[in-house]
């Protein structure tokens, strides 16, 4: 596959602030990468700097393989970017903003081939003050597409958004991958980038401090697997925390929730002592690390917790 997206040591600071701090990622052709980090993490600077809305202090990022300071244009002409907010003047209706948009491009779709596309057909003449907050994010879904672009940037897209209006956001990010484009997707919600991303980049201060197929990280993790257990017959919460292995014992519900770092020999003693005390179990559930589990091992609960 050909990268879409190379970025090079790339740094941005403000003051003395370091909002981006030497990063270096490549985006695959048809892939979903996501930034994934706590809100300040740096990854909003670091899209506005690949669409040209912030110069790099150092660093260099290339959109299918130009150099952006010296074709910055040819490369503006294929993608497509929504940032974390679209604003449009009050009554401009979705049609004439898609219009206005698609002037700036020489290759561009209809607006009412936009307007069928993401569900805004019967808006299409609606004053943009008139438009609820999920119908706001697909118009500005649609101004991004109005160019056919190759690659797709969307910054934070899903924040705000209701549960269903994140979900129908999901399944055209989804849509998109299966059309052939590329998408940059930079995200605070851990299981939106464990649902949509191919790989994803972790930032944390202005670095990516790990990167790789969410499944790789998981498995990687350091992060103890957790047990939950519940029984029929009430069971010594002292006893149990003497059983070998057992580590973090907290009593959680109708049981108790504890981590190990040795599963199998931890469970065989768990097993041992409730036959020897005639206990039955009624629930046992045993959960390996998440990619949850990732961000806070890697950046803290303080932001993740």
């Amino acid at each position: 596959m050909s990268a879409k997206v190379v970025v090079r040591d790339l740094r941005k600071h403000y003051g003395d602030v370091q909002a981006v701090c030497g990063v270096s990622f490549e985006v695959q052709q048809g892939e979903i990468f996501g930034l994934l980090g706590p809100n300040g993490g740096g990854k909003t600077t670091l899209v506005e700097c690949i669409v040209g809305l912030r110069e790099p202090d150092e660093g260099s990022i290339e959109l299918f393989g130009m150099e952006t300071r010296r074709e910055g244009g040819d490369a503006k002409q294929r993608i497509g970017a929504v940032l974390q907010t679209t604003s449009l003047q009050e009554k401009i209706t979705p049609r004439e903003a898609l219009r206005a948009f698609g002037s700036f491009y020489r290759e561009r779709f209809t607006p009412e081939e936009v307007l069928d596309r993401f569900s805004l057909a019967d808006k299409g003449d609606a004053p943009f003050d008139t438009l609820s907050g999920g119908q706001r994010q697909r118009l500005a879904l649609a101004l991004a597409f109005v160019n056919n672009p190759e690659l797709i940037l969307l910054d934070e897209p899903t924040a705000g958004l209701d549960p269903q209006f994140r979900r129908e956001f999901h399944d055209e990010i989804l849509q998109m991958k299966k059309d052939g484009r590329t998408v940059l997707l930079t995200t605070h919600y851990v299981s939106e980038a464990e649902q949509l991303c191919d790989r994803i980049a972790i930032l944390d201060h202005g670095r990516i401090v790990a990167m790789g197929e969410p499944s790789l990280l998981i498995a990687r993790s350091m992060a103890a697997p957790s047990v939950f257990l519940s029984t029929v017959q009430p069971v010594d919460f002292e006893l149990l925390r003497q059983l070998p292995g057992i580590q973090s014992l907290e009593r959680e519900r109708s049981g108790f929730r504890f981590s190990t770092d040795h599963t199998a020999r931890t469970i065989g003693e768990l097993m041992n002592y409730l036959d020897a005390q005639h206990i039955e179990i009624s629930e046992l559930h045993i959960q390996k690390a998440t990619l949850e589990d990732v961000l806070i091992e890697l950046i803290g609960d303080s932001q993740y917790g």
